[in-house]
């Protein structure tokens, strides 16, 4: 019943009697059929975020984004409100003793792209402030170049002695604004993008054919349509564990050859644009993910690395 009355409100609000009548002939399933097609469609999501700011990313479920500018070195804390992003805060920080995106342990560079913001840590040894907020790196992306160390931290300044003037790799600020910074967060709502220089702001059109590309990608993973499932993968596809497209595509057309019933479902998705050494136009997604088919039931997280070339949206990597 709760189902129905989603459905009906949908399209009461959108185009009304066309689904309306649909529902009438057809069924509560046609109208959900409909209703997805619609979510295929670019020209939907660009009059849904006409008037949204997307310059931080799309998000239905993050409410805090972290921009961390290391030429500049400073980072600042936006707030989603409503369609668009109120700034809380902006710090100077200290970073990486060397340039360029962090990629093999010890360099002492200050890692490059999206992360997420895992844990609080207490009780450290008093060089590292009051406490450290500890992020995703190396994130799947991360892994699936083959980029090494871990233990990337925001945190403050030594208490008893003078602070050197750059980090191994972390994000260090002042011991009051870490804790302001905390205290104006919740953790598992924020999301933190690491730039070199200049953080490029997300586009309309790149957020809509992103949001589009979801809902086709999944479709033709729902239905079993193996080409156009894979036509969304770069040749240059990567897992964390280093399969390749190769592999990968292998192992789908032997999924795929089954042409089980599936179910697939995705909510609280965010969009966030994926700042990168590589020159590319990437985005990453996080969303969360119900699969039901006779052989999985899977509810969790599902992350995808993308990059948009040619107006194409192709998956670099995937979790």
């Amino acid at each position: 019943m709760f189902r129905f009355i989603v459905f009906l409100v949908l399209a009461l609000n959108v185009y009304a009697q066309d689904l309306v009548t649909l529902y009438r002939y057809e069924g509560i399933n046609s109208v959900e059929k409909e209703i997805e097609n619609k979510l295929k469609n670019i020209t939907y999501w660009q009059e849904y975020l006409k008037d949204k700011n997307v310059d931080f990313g799309y998000y239905e479920y993050k409410k805090f984004v972290l921009v961390a500018q290391k030429e500049q070195a400073e980072i600042a804390l936006y707030e989603k409100d409503a369609n668009d992003y109120k700034l809380l805060l902006r710090n100077s920080v200290i970073v990486g003793e060397n340039q360029g995106d962090k990629y093999t342990e010890g360099d002492k560079k200050t890692p490059e792209g999206v992360y997420e913001l895992v844990e609080k840590k207490v009780g450290l040894d008093s060089f590292y402030g009051p406490f450290a907020l500890v992020t995703s790196y190396p994130n799947v992306f991360d892994q699936s170049l083959d980029k090494k160390g871990s233990g990337i931290w925001i945190h403050g300044m030594p208490f008893n002695v003078d602070r050197e003037k750059f980090t191994k790799g972390c994000i260090a600020l002042n011991n009051n604004e870490l804790e302001n910074l905390e205290k104006n967060v919740d953790l598992s709502k924020t999301v933190l993008l690491t730039v070199d220089n200049n953080f490029k702001k997300a586009t309309k059109e790149d957020m809509s054919i992103i949001l589009a590309t979801i809902y086709t990608w999944k479709d033709a993973w729902k239905y079993s349509n193996i080409e156009e499932y894979l036509s969304f993968y770069s040749n240059d596809f990567k897992r964390a564990d280093k399969t390749g497209f190769s592999l990968f595509s292998e192992q789908k057309r032997s999924i795929f050859s089954k042409n089980e019933q599936k179910s697939i479902k995705f909510s609280n998705i965010d969009v966030s644009p994926y700042p990168n050494s590589l020159g590319k136009n990437m985005y990453k997604v996080l969303m969360d993910e119900e699969y039901l088919s006779p052989a999985v039931k899977f509810y969790g997280k599902k992350e995808l690395f993308l990059e948009i070339a040619n107006n194409q949206v192709k998956i670099l990597s995937e979790d």
